[in-house]
C-alpha cells in the first residue's frame, strides 16, 4: 500500500476517535464539575490541560470557564483538535483514500461531517450539552459499524484499527488523569464519597459504568476503577485492550508485508509492561506518573508507525 493511502486511513480513524473522545472528556469534566461547588476555573483548566490545548487556549482567553472551554474543545476552528476540526480532517482524509473505502464507510463519514457541522454551527448551551455530546459519540459509532460490517480484513482495515486504538489508548489515559491528578481537591478526599462519585462519573464517560457493575464485585473505589480502565482485557476502552488490538493488527501487517519494523517491538514492549503490572504496583509508582509515561510511549509508538510505514500526518 502507498504510504499516502496508509497515512490517510491511519489519520482518518485517529481523528474520528479523537472527536468521540474529546466529547467524552468534556462530559467527564462537566459531570465532575457538577459535584464541586468551588474553584470552577481550576477544574476547567485541568480539562483543557488534559486535552493538550491549555497553552493555545490561553492565547485566546484570559480565564478558564465552562462556556469558553466547552466552545474551544467542541467547535473552535482555530483549535486543530476541536471536534469540529478533527471531524473535518477525518472527512478530508476519507476523501483522499475514498477508493480504499466501501461506499458505506465513505457515506457514514460524510454524513457524520454534515451532522457535526449542523450540531456545532452555534455555541452549545449547557442545557443542550448532553444531547450534543451523545450525538457526537453516535456519529463515531455509525462509522465504526460501517467499517466492521463492510470492509475486507486486509491492510486497509489494519491501518484503520491501529489508528483507532492508538488514539483510544491516549484518550482513556487522559480521562483517567483528569480525574485522579487534577480534579480531586486533595489527598484527604481519597476514598471519600466525593472521590467515589467522581470515579463513577469517569466510568460513565467511557461507557463502562454498567460493565463495571456487571463484572466487578468491589465497591466503587480508586483502585477498582483504575484496575478496570487500565488492566481489564474485557473492556474495549481499557489501556491493555487497546494495546492488544494495536499489537494484533501490527502483526497482521507484518504477515502481509513479510517484514517487521521497530514499531512492532515497541508496541509489544508496551503491552508486555502492562501485562506485568498489577494495580498495587501502579499506585505505588504513582498513578499520574504511570499515566504520563504511558502517554509518552504511546505518542512515540504513533511516530514510529508513521516513520516505519513512510507516511506523516
Amino acid at each position: 500500500m502507498l504510504g499516502k493511502t496508509a497515512g490517510g486511513l491511519f489519520w482518518m480513524f485517529r481523528f474520528l476517535e479523537r472527536a468521540e473522545n474529546t466529547a467524552r472528556l468534556v462530559e467527564a469534566g462537566f459531570r465532575i464539575a457538577l459535584t464541586r461547588s468551588t474553584d470552577a476555573s481550576s477544574e476547567w483548566e485541568s480539562v483543557a490541560t488534559t486535552a493538550g490545548v491549555a497553552s493555545r487556549y490561553r492565547e485566546k482567553y484570559d480565564t478558564f470557564n465552562a462556556t469558553d472551554v466547552i466552545d474551544y474543545l467542541l467547535r473552535d476552528k482555530s483549535n486543530m483538535s476541536s471536534v469540529y476540526s478533527v471531524t473535518k480532517s477525518a472527512r478530508d482524509n476519507a476523501r483522499l483514500v475514498r477508493t480504499a473505502l466501501t461506499s458505506e464507510v465513505w457515506t457514514a463519514v460524510n454524513d457524520s461531517w454534515m451532522t457535526i457541522q449542523d450540531l456545532l454551527k452555534r455555541p452549545v448551551k449547557e442545557t443542550e450539552l448532553p444531547r450534543v455530546l451523545d450525538s457526537i459519540r453516535q456519529q463515531s459509532a455509525i462509522v465504526r459499524g460501517a467499517l466492521h460490517g463492510t470492509m475486507l480484513r486486509n491492510d486497509i482495515y489494519d491501518f484503520a484499527r491501529i489508528g483507532t486504538f492508538i488514539e483510544r489508548a491516549d484518550n482513556t489515559a487522559r480521562i483517567i488523569d483528569v480525574k485522579y491528578y487534577t480534579l480531586l481537591p486533595s489527598s484527604s478526599f481519597v476514598g471519600s464519597s466525593l472521590d467515589n462519585v467522581q470515579w463513577e462519573t469517569i466510568l460513565r464517560s467511557v461507557s463502562a459504568h454498567r460493565s463495571f457493575r456487571w463484572l466487578d464485585e468491589d465497591e466503587m473505589s480508586a483502585t477498582g476503577v483504575a484496575r478496570f480502565l487500565i488492566l481489564d482485557r474485557r473492556l474495549p476502552r481499557s489501556l491493555v485492550f487497546s494495546m492488544e488490538t494495536t499489537v494484533e493488527n501490527l502483526n497482521y501487517l507484518a504477515e502481509e508485508y513479510g517484514e517487521r519494523h521497530a514499531c512492532h517491538d515497541h508496541a509489544e514492549q508496551m503491552l508486555k509492561k502492562l501485562k506485568e503490572r498489577d494495580i498495587t504496583s501502579i499506585f505505588d509508582e504513582g498513578l499520574h506518573e504511570f499515566i504520563t509515561n504511558f502517554i509518552q510511549n504511546n505518542y512515540t509508538l504513533g511516530q514510529m508507525i508513521e516513520s516505519d510505514y513512510k507516511f506523516y500526518g
